[in-house]
């Protein structure tokens, strides 16, 4: 890591980072995505099933994963203090959260899964499904969570390659193992949609093996002697993590779990199929927010070690740099997408009533992809300053005052059905990229420590 002077040194730095961390968050949800798909292959239910236990996940996943990610601020500030040396504790100390947060999810699920799951009135096979897909995936959560903080470890540092390399070779690894326990190969049971989750845990075991061989292999990351110097649970340390990461969790997890609303109320309102063709929909498009999503986590990296450094002029560059990437990036994919609706349809299903339907709600789809761009990489600057709180209050009435109320609206009272939900989705993303932008033109205007 270094401080870029000029625009086209930081063009150059920032996309050095941000290529492997688009391939590394790819990576993570082409899993969902192969799980999905290869579900489908094996039945309707097994997809519905699949979708619906992935539509529960995907919220705690990235809820999760974005209270793990207070490590890259907190990294960032250290490193452009000069205080690298100092890094490695706080990232023990967020292993040590990470598995807490773990045991944590699994007892949750243990009481609330079944309940959750009746509410949503599913067809009995597909809950059946769903729940035991979610159990398959309980099995990797530890070593899920605990891989996180070792990658923003890695990347806060500059070493966003590690990750990926890792992730490149854990696709395959997990597309096989789909392969046997979906249907039945290599020896294994054939288990449906349910052998997706277990695949997927297997996958992230050996994501956190490798990502701990690799802080012993690298010269650059051994000398912290993570894995070797242990250090006592500190809870000052705990409470500065917490304090960033729970509201960056918070916020994320409203904007995710808005999806896992929708999907309750569409097992209400309307049949399997439906049901089916939004869930597709949604795990293609999440796919596609990937790239919003890295731009955000590299102008997180980027701002922090600027802004820990003092130099205001060059954060705000970067995050002018970095909305207006994400922003036109994604303008391209909603034009891209518009003319691949079939082809992406024909990926999920062979049925021709929920290919029509995944064609129309990628339509509404594209709308939704220009504004999450937006609030994705803008918040990601924001957490750049560690400024995060404003921004969870920001993100929960966008999402649940205005978006899922809108939504609900728009779909069982106008024409639009079950498309209308997208709409007010979109409507609330549009609000928290205007709230999220106010807030950072204030924060701007902040001091920052002494320029260096």
């Amino acid at each position: 890591m270094y401080h870029a002077q000029s625009l086209k040194q930081k063009l150059f730095l920032f996309l050095s980072i941000l290529g492997p961390i688009i391939v590394t968050q790819i990576s993570y949800i082409a899993m969902n995505v192969l799980d999905t798909m290869m579900s489908g292959r094996a039945g309707t239910n097994d997809l519905a099933g699949v979708a619906m236990g992935s539509s529960l996940w995907m919220p705690l996943m990235t809820g999760i994963n974005a209270i793990l990610l207070a490590v890259t601020p907190i990294i960032g500030h250290l490193i452009g203090q000069g205080n690298k040396d100092k890094i490695a504790n706080p990232a023990t100390q967020a292993i040590y959260l990470s598995t807490l947060l773990a045991v944590l999810i699994i007892g949750i699920g243990v009481f609330a899964l079944d309940p959750i799951l009746a509410a949503m009135n599913l067809d009995p096979s597909v809950s059946y499904i769903a729940k035991h897909y979610l159990i398959g995936i309980s099995f990797g959560l530890v070593p899920l969570f605990a891989s996180y903080v070792i990658r923003y470890f890695f990347e806060a540092q500059g070493y966003p390659r590690i990750t990926m390399i890792i992730m490149l070779i854990s696709v395959p690894i997990n597309g096989l193992l789909n392969y046997g326990l979906i249907f039945g190969h290599f020896g294994f049971p054939r288990l449906g949609g349910i052998g997706s989750g277990y695949a997927t845990a297997i996958t992230y075991w050996f994501i956190l093996i490798a990502s701990i061989w690799m802080t012993f292999k690298k010269k650059e990351i051994r000398h912290h002697q993570l894995f070797v110097r242990w250090y006592k649970p500190s809870l000052k340390l705990w409470k500065e993590q917490l304090a960033i990461g729970i509201p960056m969790g918070l916020s994320t997890f409203f904007e995710a779990s808005i999806f896992a609303v929708v999907t309750l109320f569409m097992g209400m309102m309307f049949n399997t199929a439906t049901i089916a063709a939004h869930q597709a929909t949604l795990n293609f498009t999440s796919l596609l927010f990937m790239i919003p999503l890295s731009i955000s986590m590299a102008l997180t990296i980027l701002v922090s070690y600027e802004a820990g450094a003092g130099r205001r002029a060059h954060a705000k560059q970067y995050g002018v740099l970095g909305v207006s990437m994400a922003v036109g990036l994604m303008g391209l994919g909603a034009i891209l997408l518009y003319f691949m609706r079939g082809p992406v349809a024909w990926l999920y299903t062979e049925q021709t009533d929920v290919m029509e339907m995944i064609k129309h709600f990628l339509l509404f789809a594209i709308f939704f992809q220009l504004s999450d761009s937006a609030q994705a990489s803008l918040q990601g600057v924001l957490r750049g300053y560690k400024d995060v709180t404003i921004p969870f209050i920001v993100a929960f009435v966008s999402y649940w005052i205005i978006g899922i109320p809108a939504g609900y609206a728009l779909s069982a009272y106008t024409d639009l059905g079950p498309y209308g939900f997208w709409v007010g989705i979109t409507a609330g993303l549009t609000f928290a990229t205007i709230g999220f932008f106010i807030r950072l033109r204030k924060i701007q205007k902040r001091p920052l420590p002494e320029s260096v």
